[in-house]
């Protein structure tokens, strides 16, 4: 997935809570460190707007420059967490920062990008001809290019939790955290989804021990392309109390009557 003007490859984190545990950024291969920043501050975009970022749009980064008139450069690492300067040689795997929220970001990434003789190239589709969208070379490493497939759609986040849930409650970590238990005042299953598109119906559905139905929710069809999207279900705990057992969430998108992509999630009282 790409949009006009983007010259990167984005590698990004299921959540804020996630970014912060400290995910370590390595160099793609050996060479020696051209350039860097330490100093741009974490969430200065989300909090102030574009001015905040102006011409530090990758925050906090690293350039390296590597044999053959190749660079690679590594984007919004978090503030304070660059390891190397300027003319040291690094190895390929070697850490040099960590993912953070600098620059131009909405959501913890890396922002990857690949030149050549001082042009941006793709590392999906190295030397594919100019406005086609077919051919080109690989430059991934054979043993990890099954990992970085194509996925149409994807879901970021998904479980069971105990209340409504917000994008606020999944980024820092609270809406995973809080499993529900017998004595919980509701159950309630969630999705984040992205890369979702016009046309694409979500359905989110609870089951009970007994197979019965106990919570749903019906989305319509997405009236345009969508970056990402939260959907929930959930059900306040009957007068008797839960009834002990599995609980099954099953949330689904079908695509003109296909189910293009599904999950299912279990929770046990």
């Amino acid at each position: 997935m790409t949009y006009d003007n983007h010259n990167g490859t984005d590698f990004r984190l299921p959540s804020l809570a996630a970014q912060k545990t400290g995910v370590e950024v390595r160099a793609a291969a050996g060479g020696r460190i051209l350039r860097t920043r330490n100093d741009a501050l974490d969430d200065a975009f989300t909090k102030s707007g574009r001015e905040a970022v102006r011409e530090t749009e990758c925050g906090n980064g690293v350039v390296i420059e590597h044999p053959g008139q190749w660079e690679t450069q590594y984007c919004h690492l978090a503030a304070g967490s660059v390891l190397v300067n300027v003319g040291d040689k690094v190895e390929p795997g070697q850490p040099i920062g960590r993912v953070g929220l600098s620059g131009l970001t909405e959501y913890p990434h890396l922002h990857f990008t690949v030149r050549h003789n001082g042009a941006v190239v793709d590392p999906f589709a190295y030397g594919v001809r100019p406005g086609s969208c077919e051919g080109g070379q690989s430059l991934w490493l054979a043993a990890i290019r099954s990992k970085l497939e194509y996925q149409e759609r994807a879901i970021l986040n998904a479980g069971f939790t105990t209340g409504p849930v917000t994008m606020e409650l999944i980024e820092d970590g609270s809406a995973e955290r809080q499993t529900p238990s017998a004595s919980s005042m509701a159950i309630v299953a969630f999705v984040r989804a992205i890369g979702l598109k016009a046309g694409d119906a979500q359905w989110l559905v609870i089951k009970g021990p007994l197979e019965n139905v106990i919570a749903e929710n019906r989305s319509a069809p997405l009236q345009g392309n969508k970056a990402q999207f939260m959907l929930f279900a959930g059900k306040k705990r009957p007068p008797g109390g839960w009834d002990r057992g599995t609980y099954k969430a099953t949330y689904v998108i079908e695509r003109d009557g296909q189910v293009v992509l599904k999950k299912d999630l279990e929770l046990t009282l």
